[in-house]
């Protein structure tokens, strides 16, 4: 909630400051400035190119923002790191009590992740030195990593031990039983349900790298997947064999569906035949078929290329068929009027008419194969980005899924705009005929 409150607080202020303050820089020129209504006009409705930057920077600032990033851009409460001290309160059976203290120094969870100026990895910090102090509670000294928790046994060096009738009856002053916590600017210190102090520091606001890592990270992972490789390929070599899987099933999606939804349009048997199949297989998720392809063809090749065939295919058949329905009674009239053939309807008339829906038809259904290689990838494969992905989370490498994610997300985004741009030279009249 607390990053869907900022992003909508971005939102909201940069369209103010844009639509306000700098409304004169960011109007746009043209035929669509003179209209004097657009409201509900979608011919007037352009993407805005600078809130399309101040987006993508908005996400990047709230990733730097909630992880312990490096990148000098303004960041949320971060968790606490260095020494606490708090006192327990241990009493006796008889009613004797005495109060020593807990000394916890707090340590970055990455340190021994890092290495200093010769190399070296570096080492876990060393627990603070305390005096054990007087009375039979010792004063106790220990680490914990940041976003840790640690169980402390404060009668590892009392006097008298917990089977021999010690029990912790207040933290920090604060009487408290089994199960109960106090809350200190640093942390929550608590005792279990078996009377056992615990010690949490606090996280802040920031997330641990164990599940995001910072920018800087994950980039300097994407560098070394590319150099290195991960399970034998590299991350170029991933992203090519998912690639390839996805075209090859697009393309023969597209090469049998589109015939077969344009026969649907055109004559009543074919639409009589193939609409039960296409309507009873169009609602079925492809990811649903993964166990049959598997059983069928196995897990080389040729199952993911037929499971993203299926996928195309009656996205396909549905898109002509729509096409070919949408095309105006008016015009092919117009052309029979003329002395136009069967062939000349086909050719002039429907298949240029048919051509928008189809092209809406082919960016969706790139989008639904592209979903579903990774997804099938996930299950049975070798390589693919996919299957990186789900060796990555079965060893809590949050780094490679990211880049991962982020290298399926770019190229989801380049062949929705490569679409787009070859529906736009392909079909120059789309919404002017």
């Amino acid at each position: 909630m607390l990053v869907l409150g900022l992003y909508v607080a971005a939102f909201f202020g940069t369209y103010l400051v844009s639509s306000r303050l700098l409304k004169s820089f960011f109007e746009r020129e043209g035929f669509n400035s003179l209209k004097t209504v657009t409201f509900g006009d979608e011919s007037a409705v352009k993407a805005n190119r600078v809130a399309s930057v101040i987006s993508v920077i908005t996400v990047f600032w709230l990733w730097v923002a909630f992880t312990n990033s490096v990148i000098p851009l303004p960041k949320l409460p971060g968790p606490f790191s260095g020494d606490v001290t708090f006192t327990y309160t241990a009493q006796l059976e008889d009613g004797t009590t005495d109060d020593a203290e807990v000394t916890m120094r707090v340590y970055r969870e990455d340190i021994q992740q890092t290495v200093d100026a010769d190399g070296n990895p570096g080492q876990e910090p060393e627990p603070a030195a305390v005096e054990p102090g007087d009375g039979f509670a010792k004063n106790d000294s220990l680490t914990v990593a940041r976003y840790g928790f640690k169980v402390i046994n404060v009668w590892k060096n009392d006097e008298v031990s917990k089977k021999e009738g010690s029990t912790v009856v207040a933290l920090n002053g604060i009487p408290v039983g089994p199960g109960e916590a106090v809350e200190i600017p640093e942390g929550t210190i608590s005792l279990t349900d078996k009377g056992t102090p615990t010690f949490a520091p606090a996280t802040g606001l920031r997330m641990a790298r164990l599940y995001l890592p910072a920018p800087e990270i994950v980039l300097s992972r994407f560098i070394w997947l590319n150099q290195e490789g991960y399970q034998g390929y590299t991350l170029l070599e991933h992203t090519r064999f998912s690639l390839q899987r996805v075209l090859l099933g697009f393309l023969f999606g597209a090469l049998v569906g589109i015939p077969i939804g344009y026969a649907m349009g055109l004559t009543s048997w074919s639409r009589g035949w193939f609409d039960p199949i296409v309507e009873f297989m169009r609602p079925i998720p492809p990811l649903a078929l993964i166990p049959l392809i598997i059983i069928w063809f196995g897990i080389g090749e040729l199952g993911k290329v037929v499971l993203l065939f299926l996928a195309a295919l009656w996205i396909m058949i549905i898109a002509a068929r729509s096409g070919v329905s949408g095309v105006a009674i008016s015009k092919v009239h117009a052309a029979y009027s003329l002395g136009a053939s069967k062939w000349q309807i086909l050719s002039r008339v429907i298949v240029p008419n048919s051509l928008p829906d189809i092209f809406t038809g082919a960016r969706v259904a790139m989008g639904v194969c592209w979903g579903t290689v990774v997804a099938a990838e996930l299950v049975a494969a070798n390589v693919g980005l996919g299957k990186m992905i789900v060796t990555a989370s079965k060893f809590q490498q949050t780094d490679i899924i990211i880049v991962g994610i982020i290298v399926i997300g770019i190229i989801g985004f380049m062949i929705e705009v490569g679409m787009r741009a070859l529906e736009n030279w392909l079909i120059p009249w789309k919404g002017k005929v």
